[in-house]
């Protein structure tokens, strides 16, 4: 099965196409630009909303849900936020279809055309804000910290499996404070909750900083992000924090009142993250046969194979895979046990390496015999021989070491391909020939950042955060700079 895939030096962008296709994660939608997110693909995202959704409730957030529609006049209320969202609105406009009078099928009813358009929502910003009116009115009510798992629309022209497409699923945190401070910790908090979910949970090592105004959110004073670097050394933006000032409050007269009595705009953040981390999860760790999956977010953790000739032989063999499952799933193990007599055990292995299943048990006649089974890893296709009688402790042993590997080896990659240039010959070169991220002085206008881009599609990923003083030269211009900021080809 994963022989069909085209390896990655070849041609990454398809075998990135053919895996998410291939592996069950997710298809092409009739709708153009959209996409279905198949089970195999969904229970990934499960996993990734449950634990994500944990964490934000131990920070002492709460879930909400919010209208899918904006009345367009909102979006008139906030100038950069229209501005930055304008050429990616789908916009409704009719309420209403009749039969065309021809008979040739249904058409939108004329008559029926809406007093003011809605907008489907790229982000809630406004929406949210305008109901924040009715909720808040004190510092009793403060802060008010909610997040929203919902789908947003951004129209798209040239759209990627997860990694772009004109619908996704997010989360969106839409928080409103007492003073400025309280919303900066609170978008600096939401920024290390985001890096902890995917150096612990996605495995991928991440860059924390600042956006440039260049890069930042439509309407954000300040635009915090962790940075990813893919096995091309592109660079992926894998999530974002924003402190939004008293903007929105101001646009939409969110006001409160202070323990002195004082009328006063509340202060506000937003963050999220999206279905494009399936697109991180793929790209920062599979190889060419297939996905690789860290074992935190695996839908099926181990699968136990029984190899066998005769009725007889697969009986024995499922009496004691199924005590293995069982005994597996008393340590909160996932486990499926394979055992359809439509497939060949090899074809059964092939599918599973290319599914990234993290551990793969083989158990046959010979097998029970010696009282053992072969267990073989996805992260490092090592095959070994272990004994029944411990290996539920084997096996949670491995899965933890599978997660640190995945990790380790992702961070190594990310090494190996991070470097400094002083010259705009040598940041050219490097971006062709090594990609990854490019350490170098810019002298901080928006005018030599576009350029940059222009001329190499290359954009400052962020300024890091505790990033130490160093006196130089921007690349492009020569003039003074005060310290290095990351450079990357980006998706």
């Amino acid at each position: 099965m994963s022989k069909t895939l085209p390896t990655r030096a070849e041609n990454y962008a398809q075998w990135y196409q053919d895996l998410v296709i291939k592996a069950d994660l997710a298809e092409t939608s009739v709708v153009r630009g959209c996409m279905v997110i198949k089970p195999y693909g969904y229970a990934i995202w499960e996993k990734m909303q449950q634990t994500l959704d944990k964490m934000f409730k131990d920070t002492g957030h709460v879930n909400a849900y919010f209208p899918l529609f904006i009345p367009k006049s909102f979006f008139s209320k906030e100038a950069s936020h229209v501005e930055g969202f304008a050429k990616e609105c789908a916009v409704v406009t009719h309420y209403r279809l009749k039969n065309a009078p021809d008979g040739s099928g249904v058409i939108v009813d004329e008559t029926a055309k809406l007093e003011e358009e809605l907008i489907v929502r790229p982000t809630s910003e406004t929406i949210i804000w305008n109901t924040y009116k009715g909720w808040i009115q004190s510092y009793r009510d403060l802060p008010l910290l909610i997040n929203q798992w919902a789908n947003v629309v951004r129209w798209e022209m040239r759209t990627r499996l997860f990694l772009r497409t004109s619908e996704f699923l997010w989360q969106e945190g839409h928080t409103a404070h007492a003073t400025q401070q309280e919303a900066i910790e609170e978008a600096e908090r939401m920024l290390d909750v985001y890096a902890e979910f995917a150096e612990k949970y996605l495995a991928i090592p991440v860059l924390k900083g600042v956006k440039t105004p260049n890069e930042r959110f439509a309407g954000a004073l300040e635009s915090y992000c962790i940075e990813a670097l893919m096995q091309d050394g592109k660079a992926l933006q894998a999530g974002t924090s924003h402190f939004l000032g008293q903007n929105f409050a101001k646009a939409f007269d969110v006001k409160f009142t202070s323990k002195e009595g004082k009328l006063d705009y509340v202060w506000a953040t937003s963050w999220g993250v999206s279905t494009r981390l399936m697109g991180a999860l793929v790209m920062a760790h599979s190889d060419d046969d297939g996905l690789v999956l860290p074992p935190k977010l695996a839908p099926i953790q181990v699968v136990i194979v029984p190899v066998y000739k005769t009725e007889d032989e697969l009986n024995r063999v499922s009496e004691v895979a199924l005590k293995v499952k069982k005994e597996l799933e008393q340590k909160n193990i996932s486990v499926k046990f394979d055992n359809r007599d439509t497939h060949k055990p090899g074809w059964k292995f092939a599918e599973y390496e290319l599914k990234g299943v993290p551990l793969r048990i083989a158990i046959g006649p010979r097998d029970l015999e010696n009282q053992t089974v072969e267990v073989a890893r996805r992260d490092t296709k090592e095959k070994n021989t272990y004994q029944l009688t411990d290996i539920a402790l084997k096996v949670e042993h491995l899965l933890d070491h599978i997660q640190d590997n995945i990790y380790k080896k992702a961070l190594n990659f990310r090494e190996s391909k991070t470097c400094k240039a002083d010259t705009y010959e040598e940041f050219k070169k490097l971006l062709d020939s090594e990609g990854g991220f490019i350490h170098a002085h810019w002298d901080g206008t928006p005018e030599t950042e576009q350029r940059i881009k222009d001329e190499t599609k290359a954009t400052i990923r962020c300024i890091p955060l505790n990033n130490h003083k160093e006196e130089g030269k921007c690349i492009l211009t020569g003039k003074p700079s005060t310290q290095r900021v990351v450079f990357a080809r980006a998706y």
